[in-house]
């Protein structure tokens, strides 16, 4: 597991440009930068986590303007870094002190369905970044948008799935509010991210 955690954090690094050329190297200032942040709250109303979406994305609004594929993309970039470190974060707890044989197994479990998230929204990448090249034919552009979907949905299932290895009574400690806190908010990202590429989706489909 230790193995292929370090792998996909390797693919993770190449998609990091994404998020730090927007971050770092922004331009100057934008037509009308209140535009760009207003594109960002009215497109973050088809999530469930309004107010979690704005947060995440404000930063980028300069980058993103009000172009929906940037937008999406950006999206899907934050997720892929905060699944990262939410990983990494929990793969520790499997080491730590006077952890209990069933938190033990409950961590493992949970680290290898994000190590799957992880590797579900890698691929959504890099399919993402086929959907971006020029000169495709309509069919094969709404294939891999579709692809991109189908990942991003199986990512957000692997979260929830991590979550239930921690229900009931029996788990309740310190252990379990840790990693529960850190995952609820990295579902809710995936959340929002899955429903800002289904609405890029569905209009470059109609």
């Amino acid at each position: 597991m230790e193995l292929k955690l370090t792998h996909l954090c390797y693919c993770v690094l190449l998609f990091l440009p994404l998020l730090s050329i927007s971050a770092i190297a922004k331009p100057p200032s934008s037509p009308n930068p209140s535009n760009s942040i207003n594109f960002i709250v009215s497109s973050c109303h088809v999530t469930r986590y309004q107010t979690l979406c704005v947060k995440c994305l404000a930063a980028f609004a300069n980058k993103i303007r009000r172009n929906e594929k940037r937008l999406a993309q950006t999206a899907l970039a934050v997720t892929l870094v905060r699944v990262q470190s939410t990983t990494i974060y929990v793969s520790k707890l499997t080491k730590a002190r006077r952890i209990k044989r069933r938190e033990y197994l409950a961590v493992k479990d949970c680290v290898e369905n994000l190590g799957d998230s992880l590797g579900m929204l890698v691929q959504s990448m890099r399919e993402w970044k086929q959907v971006d090249g020029s000169g495709r034919g309509r069919d094969e552009f709404l294939w891999r948008l579709s692809n991109v979907q189908t990942w991003v949905s199986a990512a957000l299932t692997d979260e929830t799935t991590c979550l239930d290895g921690f229900d009931g009574e029996v788990m309740d400690g310190a252990v379990k509010s840790a990693i529960r806190r850190r995952v609820v908010h990295v579902a809710r990202v995936t959340s929002n991210a899955l429903a800002l590429v289904n609405r890029f989706a569905a209009r470059q489909k109609s």
